[in-house]
C-alpha cells in the first residue's frame, strides 16, 4: 500500500462543491448544538508521519476544532462547528496528496490493498527464487560469457518486478517527493533503484559482481513486512467488522397508508413504523408498540438468556428477535444508533495517541533527513578513503535500507492493536488508545453506586416474610406500573398469581397503584398516600417505604435493595489488596449507600451532587493521587471527564459512555481489574519495543557504515527487526493470564482506606 496515493488535481466547480458538502452534512453527526462530527477514509495513510500531515491539515481548516487519524482503518474523525457550509475536508487532503473520501465500514469488505500486496509479495519471491537460482551459478565460478548472460536473464527477471511489486513504495516515494517532502518509502525506493541500476551498469561493463538478487530480495522482505503490518491491523478490525455484520441491511417499513416498502437502513428515519418478523436484527433503535417476542441481549449485555418484550420496550440496533413478530418505532437513525455508537469505540482504540506513540511518530519524522544525510556522508567518506565508486554506493544502498524505521514506528501501536482486541475479547470497548498509558498509572479508583457496583435493579428482600396473598394482590398491581419497585414485585409474585383487568387499574404518578378488588380499595405506594392518617401516625417507616393497603389499613410493607453486580466484590478485593485507595461517592441517601460499601468494605460518601463528585476527583488529584472513574449515570459524566482514566458499563447513559475512556458490555465487575491489568502489561511491552527498536538501530547503524553488510544482509535485518517487534505485541495474549494487577512498589505496604464518612 502506498504511503501517500496522488491526490486529484482536477477543477472542481461550485455545483460539485455544493453537492459534496451536501453528501458531508448528511454523513455528519450532531455531537451537541453547534458542534458536528464527520468520519473520513484515509486509505493511503500507514505511518506516523502521515498520520501527523493529515491531522494538520485536517486542523488548520476554519471551523475544525480536532481532527484525530485512525491508523489501523485509515480513517480520519473531525469534530467541527456547525456552520453554514462544511469545511473543505477532502480538498485539503488532496491538496497535500492523499486521496480520501467519506467512512464506511460495511463498504470495506474486501481488502483491496491486502490483496495487492499478496500479489506483489508472491512476484518478488518467485523472482527472487529464480534470481537466486542463477546467481548460485556465477558464485559456484561460471565463465565471463555464462556469468554475463546469467547476469542478463537476472536484469530481465528483475526489471518487471520492481514496476509491478516496486509501485507499493514508488508510488508513494514519487507523492511526497511530488508534494515537496519526503517519507520513509523515499530512502526504500533509492535504495532499489540504485541497486538495480549499478547492477545494471556492471553488467554492461562486463562486471564480476551484481545485486539483481539484492534489490529483488529487499523487495521481497519489504513487503513480508508490509503485508505483515497490514494484515495485524486488519486483525485487529476484525472485531469491528463483525459488530457491522450485525447490522441489518435494511428493514420492512409500514407507511400511514398500510403500505409496505423495505428501506435499506440508512434511509430509515426517526418515527417510522417498522414490522421486525422473528429471526431479524433489530434495524435501529427503536420502541415496541406492538407484539411479544424474546430478544437476544447478549450484544448488550454478555448475557445469552433471551430476555421477554412487549409494548414500551426500547431495543438498540442489532439485537435479535427471537420468537415473534413485532411492530417498531425507530427511535434514532442509523448512524446515531446504539450499534454505530459501539462500533465507533473500537474504530476510537488507536485514534488517541499516548505519549509513547508521539515519541515514536516523532522519530519517524525525523528518520529521513536524517538516514539521507548519513548515507551521503557515508557514499561521500567511502569515496574518498577508497576512492571506488562502486564501494561506496554499495555501502551507502546498505545503510538507507538496514536504518528503515519499521520496528520505531510498530513499537506502540503493534501494543495498543492487542491490547485493544484483548480487551474487545474480554466484553471492554477501548475507546481511545491513549487511555491504556493512563489506566496503567493510576493509585486510586472512585465507584458510583447505583449501576455500576450494583445493577440499578431492586429486588424485594423480604419476601419470605410477607403474606402470600397479599403479594399476590401487590403483585397483580405491580404488574400494571413499569417502576422498578413494581417490576421487582411482579418478579417475586407466586406462580398463581392474580391477573387484575387493567380497565380496574389506575397509576398515579409519584404515589403507586389503585384498584378495586372486591368491593375494597387496594393501593400500592407511598405509606403517606396509601394509608389513612391515624395509619400513618402509628407506622414508623419512613414515607418513602412501599406498602400494601386495604381501605387505608396496612395489609403489608415492601423492603427493597439493589443487587451488587456480579464480581463486585471481588473486583473491590483485588484492587484494595493490590494498595488502590477505593471509595464510593453516590448522589443516593446515606442508608442505601452504607448497605453496599458495607457489603463490598470501602469508604463511602452519599449525597453528592455532579459538582462534589468533580470536587472530590479533583482533591484526590492535588494529593498526588491518579484517579479511575467507574460510572454510568447523567450525572457521573463531568466526573468520568474529570478523571485520570474513566470506566462506564454498556448500561450507563448516552453521555457517561461518550465521556468514558472504556465501556464495558457485561454485568461482571471484574472487568475493572482486568482492565488494569491489560494496560499495566501493555505499558511494559511498549517500553520493551521501544528499547528493542533503539538498540536494533544503534547497533545496525555503525555496522552498515563501516561496510559490513551487503544490501541484501540489510534488508533481511531491517524485516527481521520488524518482525521482532510485532512478535513482542502478539505476547499480550498471553502474558497477562494472571488475574492480579501488579501493585506498585511505593504501595507494597499501603493498607486498603477502609470505613465510613457522612
Amino acid at each position: 500500500m502506498s504511503c501517500c496515493a496522488p491526490g486529484s488535481d482536477g477543477m472542481i466547480g461550485p455545483g460539485y462543491q455544493a453537492r459534496q458538502d451536501a453528501e458531508v452534512l448528511l454523513a455528519s453527526r450532531l455531537i451537541e448544538p453547534g458542534l458536528r462530527q464527520t468520519d473520513l477514509s484515509v486509505p493511503s495513510v500507514h505511518c506516523g508521519a502521515c498520520v501527523h500531515r493529515v491531522e494538520s491539515a485536517l486542523s488548520a481548516l476554519p471551523g475544525v476544532l480536532a481532527a484525530r487519524v485512525n491508523l489501523s482503518s485509515r480513517h480520519a474523525t473531525v469534530r467541527w462547528t456547525d456552520a453554514a457550509s462544511p469545511p473543505p475536508f477532502i480538498a485539503a487532503l488532496q491538496a497535500i496528496g492523499y486521496d480520501a473520501h467519506l467512512y464506511d465500514i460495511k463498504a470495506d469488505d474486501k481488502d483491496a490493498a491486502l490483496q495487492e500486496l499478496i500479489r506483489a509479495l508472491a512476484v518478488a519471491g518467485f523472482a527472487a527464487s529464480n534470481i537466486m537460482l542463477l546467481s548460485v551459478s556465477v558464485w559456484a565460478g561460471a565463465d565471463a560469457a555464462t556469468r554475463d548472460l546469467f547476469h542478463w536473464l537476472s536484469a530481465l527477471i528483475a526489471l518487471p518486478v520492481l514496476a509491478y511489486s516496486g509501485r507499493v513504495f514508488f508510488r508513494s516515494a514519487w507523492n511526497a517527493l511530488r508534494h515537496g517532502r519526503t517519507n520513509m518509502d523515499v530512502p526504500i525506493s533509492i535504495g532499489v533503484l540504485l541497486a538495480f541500476g549499478m547492477s545494471l551498469y556492471e553488467t554492461a561493463h562486463h562486471g564480476a559482481h551484481a545485486y539483481f538478487d539484492a534489490s529483488v530480495s529487499l523487495l521481497f522482505f519489504l513487503l513480508i513486512g508490509r503485508t505483515l503490518d497490514h494484515m495485524m491491523r486488519e486483525r485487529a478490525r476484525t472485531a469491528v467488522k463483525g459488530l457491522a455484520r450485525l447490522a441489518s441491511r435494511g428493514a420492512l417499513v409500514l407507511h400511514p397508508d398500510g403500505t409496505r416498502v423495505y428501506l435499506p437502513v440508512g434511509e430509515i428515519e426517526v418515527g417510522m413504523t417498522i414490522m421486525l418478523a422473528a429471526g431479524e436484527r433489530v434495524p435501529v433503535d427503536a420502541r415496541v408498540i406492538s407484539g411479544r417476542s424474546d430478544i437476544d441481549l447478549s450484544l448488550l449485555t454478555g448475557e445469552s438468556e433471551p430476555v421477554p418484550v412487549r409494548d414500551g420496550t426500547l431495543l438498540q440496533a442489532g439485537t435479535l428477535n427471537l420468537s415473534g413478530p413485532l411492530t417498531i418505532v425507530a427511535t434514532a437513525v442509523a448512524r446515531e444508533s446504539f450499534l454505530a455508537e459501539m462500533m465507533r469505540l473500537m474504530e476510537a482504540a488507536e485514534s488517541g495517541r499516548s505519549t509513547y506513540r508521539r515519541i515514536a511518530d516523532r522519530a519517524s519524522r525525523l528518520y529521513a533527513p536524517v538516514v539521507h544525510t548519513v548515507a551521503l556522508l557515508t557514499c561521500i567518506g567511502w569515496l574518498v578513503v577508497t576512492g571506488d565508486l562502486h564501494r561506496a554506493i554499495t555501502v551507502a544502498i546498505a545503510v538507507l535500507i538496514i536504518t528503515c524505521p519499521c520496528a520505531l514506528g510498530l513499537a506502540v501501536p503493534m501494543v495498543q492493536v492487542m491490547a485493544a482486541r484483548r480487551l474487545f475479547e474480554r466484553g471492554m470497548l477501548l475507546k481511545d488508545g491513549a487511555a491504556l498509558e493512563r489506566l496503567a498509572e493510576i493509585d486510586a479508583v472512585v465507584f458510583d453506586k447505583t449501576g455500576t457496583l450494583t445493577l440499578g435493579q431492586p429486588c424485594l428482600r423480604n419476601s419470605a416474610t410477607i403474606d402470600p396473598a397479599a403479594l399476590q394482590v401487590a403483585a397483580a398491581l405491580a404488574a400494571h406500573s413499569r417502576h422498578p419497585y413494581s417490576r421487582a414485585l411482579a418478579m417475586a409474585a407466586p406462580a398463581n398469581a392474580i391477573v387484575l383487568d387493567a380497565t380496574t387499574v389506575a397509576e398515579l404518578p409519584g404515589a403507586g397503584m389503585e384498584a378495586q378488588i372486591e368491593d375494597h380499595t387496594f393501593r400500592l405506594g407511598r405509606a403517606d398516600w396509601a394509608l389513612d392518617i391515624s395509619e400513618r401516625h402509628e407506622k414508623s417507616a419512613p414515607p418513602a417505604t412501599v406498602v400494601l393497603a386495604c381501605d387505608g389499613e396496612l395489609v403489608a410493607e415492601f423492603d427493597f435493595e439493589d443487587r451488587l453486580r456480579d464480581g463486585a466484590r471481588e473486583a473491590v478485593a483485588t484492587l484494595a489488596r493490590d494498595g488502590l485507595q477505593i471509595e464510593i461517592l453516590s448522589g443516593d441517601r446515606d442508608d442505601a449507600v452504607r448497605r453496599i460499601a458495607d457489603g463490598v468494605g470501602v469508604a463511602y460518601t452519599a449525597g453528592v451532587s455532579p459538582g462534589g463528585k468533580v470536587a472530590r476527583i479533583e482533591a484526590i488529584t492535588a494529593a498526588g493521587r491518579k484517579v479511575l472513574m467507574v460510572g454510568d449515570g447523567l450525572n457521573d459524566a463531568p466526573a468520568l471527564a474529570a478523571a485520570h482514566a474513566s470506566i462506564a458499563p454498556a448500561s450507563a447513559a448516552d453521555i457517561g459512555r461518550n465521556a468514558a475512556d472504556l465501556v464495558f458490555l457485561h454485568e461482571n465487575l471484574q472487568a475493572v481489574p482486568q482492565a488494569i491489568t491489560i494496560a499495566r502489561e501493555a505499558a511494559r511491552l511498549v517500553q520493551q519495543n521501544l528499547w528493542l527498536a533503539v538498540i536494533y538501530n544503534v547497533l545496525a547503524v555503525p555496522v552498515a557504515v563501516l561496510g559490513y553488510v551487503t544490501p541484501l544482509v540489510a534488508a533481511v535485518a531491517m524485516s527481521l527487526s520488524s518482525l521482532i517487534v510485532i512478535a513482542n505485541a502478539l505476547r499480550l495474549r498471553d502474558g497477562g493470564r494472571t488475574a492480579r494487577v501488579n501493585r506498585p512498589a511505593w504501595r507494597s505496604t499501603a493498607q486498603p482506606m477502609v470505613g465510613r464518612s457522612a
